[in-house]
């Protein structure tokens, strides 16, 4: 049987560390700070945005909230944009996705201060993920190389099979492990002969959002598999992109669904919230 990669326990010890080091910094006299802007009521957004509150306060990170109707307009979003990249006491910023219709996604992230890009979705912290010399890197994806680190894989010369093309998680992932020298396929739901593609894989990362899409039978028997999916089947069910019980019976070690890859994007979040403020600071990374 799979171990299971447990992911509420590494971004525990990863909080743990991020606390004393935001702790070290408020004694310097610099408090990290990150302001989050949720547009409308989703409720998946709200949810997410009362976590990363809560994250904020438990490690000590000063954090701010701007709420604002579903009518807001995209040139009002844009001044208040505007003014957190001048406010010193804010090194993150982070604008909830998904935003309504009549706003225009890309235009926001490109307002955001590259230097308070904590989310990393802006083209110049993209740019600087895909020329291997990155600032900031995308939440989710660099989760998922902390639990990989964490759980021992070494990627060098490794078949890393990634179902999934999306930016925030697919194309990132796929780049942050190329710089680990591994050998990366990316998969997603239209390729042929998937089934064969994952087996060859001795890494499998799931990012594909269709619920176990992923058959537990494809997977090479050693194999580490990743699943970032989350879905909901059904009134209360989550699962994965991938087969869990199945995959269980070969992979080497796998994550879970809830409480695998979900508790890291936040982690990382603050961590790129305290690297920023470091900065601020005059410290290295």
């Amino acid at each position: 049987m799979a171990k299971i990669i447990d992911g509420k326990a590494i971004a525990a010890e990863m909080r743990e560390q991020i606390a004393a080091d935001v702790k070290v910094l408020m004694d310097q006299g610099v408090t990290p700070g990150l302001a989050v802007v949720l547009v409308g009521e989703d409720p998946a957004s709200r949810v997410y945005v009362s976590m990363k509150e809560k994250a904020c306060a438990a490690t000590g990170i000063y954090s701010v909230e701007h709420k604002l109707s579903a009518e807001t307009s995209e040139a009002d979003l844009l001044a208040l944009i505007a003014n957190l990249n001048g406010d010193a006491k804010i090194d993150g910023i982070l604008v909830q996705l998904p935003l309504p219709d009549h706003i225009d996604e890309a235009k926001i992230l490109e307002a955001i201060s590259p230097d308070k890009d904590v989310d990393g979705f802006h083209p110049y912290n993209v740019g600087r993920l895909v020329t291997g010399n990155p600032v900031f890197q995308p939440c989710t994806p660099y989760g998922v190389m902390k639990m990989l680190e964490h759980t021992g894989v070494d990627l060098k010369g490794k078949e890393v099979v990634i179902v999934g093309r999306s930016n925030i998680v697919g194309k990132p992932v796929a780049l942050m492990c190329l710089a680990e020298h591994a050998t990366v396929t990316i998969c997603h739901s239209r390729t042929v002969d998937l089934p064969q593609k994952v087996a060859a894989a001795d890494v499998v990362i799931a990012a594909v959002g269709q619920p176990e899409m992923i058959k537990g039978a494809w997977i090479k028997k050693g194999a580490v598999v990743i699943d970032v999916g989350v879905n909901r089947v059904g009134e209360k069910k989550l699962v994965g992109d991938v087969e869990f019980v199945a995959a269980c019976e070969n992979a080497a070690a796998i994550t879970p669904v809830p409480g695998g890859v979900g508790p890291m994007t936040i982690t990382m979040l603050l961590y790129n919230t305290l690297l920023s403020a470091k900065r601020r600071a005059g410290q290295q990374d």
